[in-house]
């Protein structure tokens, strides 16, 4: 490989939507989307700001600000303001929406994600 080759492979930037946080992130597709990954965080912590749960996803805040937006609209999170920050409910008797898996609820997912009720 030529020196202008390796120069032209280490200023490539990943795409924001191919971002993950974390030890093992990767510049690859996953399995659940960055709404799936929003709901994950503000589940394991009510009281996160959007900054944090940016971090956590690999996402910029006003995009962590879109999905929480739909998922009020959707009715799968409450938003109550307690002071100047906002507390999160994950309604976890909510079914899943796309019709493959709407047969679980959100709390199915989450505890798959969570590690409980893991079948072999």
């Amino acid at each position: 490989m030529s020196q202008k080759a390796n120069v032209r492979e280490s200023t490539v930037k990943p795409s924001a939507n191919n971002r993950t946080s974390g030890p093992r992130a990767t510049n690859r597709w996953t399995f659940l989307t960055n709404h799936s990954h929003v709901l994950v965080v503000i589940h394991a912590n009510p009281d996160a700001v959007l900054r944090e749960v940016a971090l956590e996803v690999g996402i910029t805040e006003r995009a962590v600000q879109r999905i929480i937006q739909d998922l009020v609209a959707a009715g799968f999170i409450e938003r109550e303001r307690v002071g100047r920050r906002n507390h999160y409910r994950v309604l976890v008797e909510e079914s899943l929406r796309h019709p493959i898996e709407s047969h679980k609820k959100i709390g199915d997912l989450l505890n798959l994600i969570a590690g409980d009720g893991v079948e072999n």
